[in-house]
This record gives structure tokens, C-alpha cells and sequence, in this order.
């Protein structure tokens, strides 16, 4: 079974198509939880951030967090989404030791944000627009572990209560390439909101990845149609947290159900989990089994109604968000497509260009900062957001390509230094004499020695321009590296006769 395009599969009797959608669900940027006060964040001691509220305990009724409100608000318009003013909480009803009350309050019916849709890049730098069906508020489940005893389970409840954004898609998604994509512009856009830090590792954010295949052409009707007849059975892989398990998972399920529905099988619709040690997707529980949630409006709190004054005042403060960043990034400074996603996809790295950028060559700037810089700091684990050399320095280092002081290629030696903590570019050069050499008559000099000592390949020119390379070569050799690339150019093309 071999993949023939990004969005069909070739199995043993013809191609088949891939159709996805993703819930993703974003922990709120929030120092309290969504209906008590109860702290939230990373590294706090088993059960110290728990109050009575999200222990469960008798007569405790829920507050619901303004903050956590205003930022769900802020995220459906990052998503070019639908507010509804008018919104409700429900109780969806289920049994789990590390769900004290029994329930867990969601939306369902009535969410807070409707209908919206993001545009997305793809690896080959074509655009395709994902829609969003919804965006609900809901609090998340403790945590059990089993791990620490061979005869107990233990419960840690500083995750309950935790403030959830579950993102729901529309099944537009149609590769692992464009699923890994497109969770990855969310994150973006949450990031740049500041409505979820997008810390996978923590479980800050992760997605549930709803899997289905079908036989070409099938997908055109569906979208005609919005009969969801013509797709076949969809399986939910749940919580993967990773973009690389996200590919991975959507593979592995895909060729698992063309495989079962070729050898004439049919496809059972379940949830399953992704084990990325065994590089496999596993059945966790099916449809028909799974509980009656027996959802309904939770008693204790009254529908959300949002004045429309406040939805506009939480619009005139957001900030730029990636596109329209983009788009001005290609604008104002002359950037290619690609430079401008580059730089966007992360919102620390794009302010830290503009900074650089003042007054020097954009592209050039632009360069440093999505090479050698990034893979700079990709080597030490660290990002731009705490990066150690100022946007100063790489103006600096851009003025002195600029201004004829080093070539490009010495720039990058300057560059290796500056990291070392050498001192600034204009240090390393003054204290290191890394300036080349625009001395027009050393340079000829060194041309007719070397011209001088190899009269076989100076006379070779003539019929194979392209061996002037060679003599570049050997003139920057000689030079130290110093020379001035383009008078190296121009005086050997003068002497050989080019």
C-alpha cells in the first residue's frame, strides 16, 4: 500500500481518499479555574490547587470566570468566528474516580462560538481554508495515576475544573500533512491571543483526530451535498499530543481501515488511543457501548447572554494576528511568501525581525533570523522568546555585510564568534582584523600570481567559463578569505578575458 498523492492512498484495489476533522482542545490562559477560585498551573504538589468546588463537595456551587469567558471571546474572533451572545451550560453525565461530582459541565446545545474558518498554509506554500463548526467552553478531569503502587491508583485533582476551549473542525482536512498543518496554525493564532500558552508537552494542548476513508470522488458529493452518507465511518484517535504523533496516528488508522474494508470488512465507528511505542492506533471503546451522557442544562448555572458592547470591546483589543501580520510583513518590507510564514509562525521570532530590521536590508536580515539564528537556537532548546543575542547584533552584523566590512561568508565566522560571547559583530571584527580586503591592486596582485602559475587552466577559461570558479576559489585561499568577492569576480573576468 503505497501513497500516491498527499490525499489518496493506493490500496490493493484502487485509490481511496483520506477525510478528517479535529477537536482540539486548548487549555484556557487562566490563573483561576473556570467556576472557582482555585489556582491552575504546572509543577504544583498533588491536590494543592484543588477547592471545594472541584472536589465535588455537597452544596458547592459553581461561579463561572468572566476571564475565561472574555478569553473564549477572543479566541472565536481570532478564528474569524460567530459569537453567539446568547449561550448555555450543560452537565454531560459520567462516572470516573477522577471526576468527583459525576459530571462534567460542557456545552453542547448552545456554545459561546459559532461557525468561523481559518485559512492555513501548506508545506508547499498553497493555502487552504479549514471551517471551524464550533468552539465551546468546558472544565477539565482530574488525573489518575497508576504507577506509584502495585495495588492502589492515586488521584490528582489539580487538573479539575481547568478551563478547556474544545475547537471543533469541519472534515476539510484531507492529509496528515495538512491535519499537522492545521493544528499547527491554531496553535498560532492561540499563542498570539494569548488565550493558550500551546505547550504540548504539558497537555496544554492536544487534539482528538477524527479518521475516515472513502473512494474518490465520494468527497465532491459530500461537499455538494452535505450528506455524510458518501464519507465512510469515521474513528476517533484521542488525545495525541504531538504533532509528529498526529501523522503518525493518522497513517497508521488510515491504512487500518482500507485494509479491513478491502478484505471486505466494514469499519466500526469507536474511540481509540495511539500508542506511539507500537507505532499503532488501539480500540478504546465503541459508539454503541459508550455510556448515555444523558446531557442537559446544568441546573446551577444560568444562560451566558454577552452585551454586544463587550464582544467589541474584546475585538478593538486584539492584536495582530498571523495573516494580517504576513501579508504586512510582505508589504512593508519585501519579503517572499515564504520568509513572511516563516517568520509568523511564531509570534516571538516575528517581533524580534522587525526589530533587526529598522533601517537594513529586510531579506538579508531576514536570512539570519529564519537560519542561522533559529538553528541556532534550536541546538541550545531555547526559542526566540528568551533569545540571548539582542536584534541589535544582527543589525549589526547586516550593517557590516551592508557596508562592504566582511563578506557573507565572513559574516558567518563573526557569527560563530558573537555566539561564543566575544562581544559584539563590530568587536569580533575590529579584535579579530575579520575585515576583507577591497584593495583593489592586492587583489589583482594575488589574480596574477595565481593566473601566472597555471597557464593551462587560465588558457581552459576560453572554452569552459564556468572554471573561473576555480580561480575564485584559489584567490579567496590566498587572501584569507578576505577578498572581496565581487572585485575577485570582476578583475579575474578582466584578466582571462570574460
Amino acid at each position: 500500500m503505497t501513497e500516491t498523492t498527499t490525499k489518496t492512498i493506493q490500496g490493493r484495489t484502487g485509490p481511496w481518499e483520506l477525510v478528517m476533522g479535529l477537536e482540539i482542545h486548548a487549555q484556557v490562559a487562566s490563573k483561576a479555574k473556570l467556576f472557582s477560585g482555585a489556582a491552575v498551573g504546572f509543577g504544583a504538589g498533588p491536590n494543592e490547587q484543588v477547592s471545594l468546588v472541584d472536589a465535588g463537595f455537597p452544596g458547592m456551587l459553581p461561579v463561572l470566570n468572566k476571564f475565561c469567558v472574555e478569553q473564549a471571546v477572543r479566541t472565536g474572533l481570532g478564528l474569524n468566528a460567530r459569537i453567539n451572545r446568547r449561550s448555555q451550560f450543560d452537565r454531560k453525565n459520567y462516572f470516573y474516580p477522577d471526576l468527583p461530582t459525576g459530571y462534567q459541565i460542557s456545552q453542547l446545545y448552545f456554545p459561546i462560538v459559532g461557525e468561523g474558518v481559518v485559512e492555513v498554509e501548506a508545506e508547499d506554500g498553497s493555502f487552504f481554508n479549514v471551517g471551524i463548526e464550533r468552539l465551546h467552553l468546558e472544565q477539565d478531569a482530574g488525573k489518575l495515576i497508576h504507577d506509584l503502587s502495585p495495588t492502589e491508583s492515586y488521584v490528582d485533582l489539580n487538573r479539575a475544573g481547568t478551563a478547556l476551549m474544545e475547537i471543533v473542525s469541519r472534515p476539510d482536512i484531507r492529509s496528515p500533512e495538512e491535519a499537522v498543518a492545521y493544528v499547527k496554525k491554531i496553535r498560532t493564532i492561540l499563542i498570539y491571543l494569548g488565550t493558550c500558552d500551546g505547550d504540548m508537552e504539558k497537555g496544554n494542548l492536544r487534539a482528538d483526530v477524527n479518521v475516515s476513508v472513502c473512494r474518490p470522488g465520494q468527497y465532491e458529493k459530500f461537499k455538494a451535498t452535505g450528506d455524510f452518507s458518501h464519507l465512510g465511518t469515521r474513528c476517533e484517535i484521542k488525545n495525541v499530543n504531538s504533532f509528529r504523533f498526529i501523522s503518525q496516528a493518522i497513517n497508521y488508522e488510515a491504512r487500518r481501515q482500507i485494509e479491513i474494508l478491502e478484505d471486505g470488512g466494514s469499519i466500526t465507528q469507536e474511540t481509540r488511543l495511539y500508542d506511539p511505542t507500537a507505532g499503532e492506533t488501539r480500540s478504546m471503546r465503541s459508539k454503541e457501548e459508550a455510556m448515555d451522557y444523558r446531557y442537559f442544562p446544568d441546573p446551577d448555572l444560568l444562560p451566558l447572554e454577552i452585551e454586544q458592547a463587550w464582544i467589541d470591546e474584546i475585538k478593538a483589543s486584539l492584536p495582530e494576528l498571523p495573516d494580517e501580520k504576513r501579508r504586512r510583513l510582505m508589504s512593508q518590507y519585501g519579503l517572499s511568501q515564504y520568509d513572511a510564514v516563516v517568520l509568523t509562525s511564531d509570534q516571538a521570532k516575528a517581533d524580534y525581525f522587525e526589530a533587526a530590521a529598522e533601517g537594513r536590508d529586510a531579506k538579508l536580515v531576514a536570512n539570519w533570523v529564519t537560519n542561522e539564528l533559529s538553528a541556532r537556537l534550536a541546538a541550545r532548546g531555547e526559542d526566540f522568546a528568551g533569545c540571548w543575542m539582542p536584534p541589535s547584533q544582527v543589525a549589526e552584523l547586516v550593517a557590516l555585510i551592508e557596508e562592504g566590512v566582511i563578506s557573507s561568508k565572513m559574516a558567518k565566522e563573526v557569527f560563530e564568534h558573537v555566539c561564543a560571547g566575544e562581544g559584539s559583530p563590530r568587536q569580533v571584527v575590529e579584535a579579530r582584523g575579520l575585515v576583507q580586503v577591497t584593495d583593489t591592486g592586492a587583489i589583482e596582485k594575488a589574480v596574477d600570481e595565481i593566473i601566472a602559475a597555471n597557464p593551462d587552466k587560465a588558457a581552459a577559461v576560453a572554452e569552459k567559463p564556468q572554471a573561473i570558479g576555480w580561480f575564485v576559489g584559489q584567490v579567496m585561499k590566498a587572501t584569507g578569505g578576505k577578498a572581496n568577492p565581487a572585485a575577485v569576480n570582476d578583475i579575474l573576468k578582466a584578466k582571462l578575458g570574460l
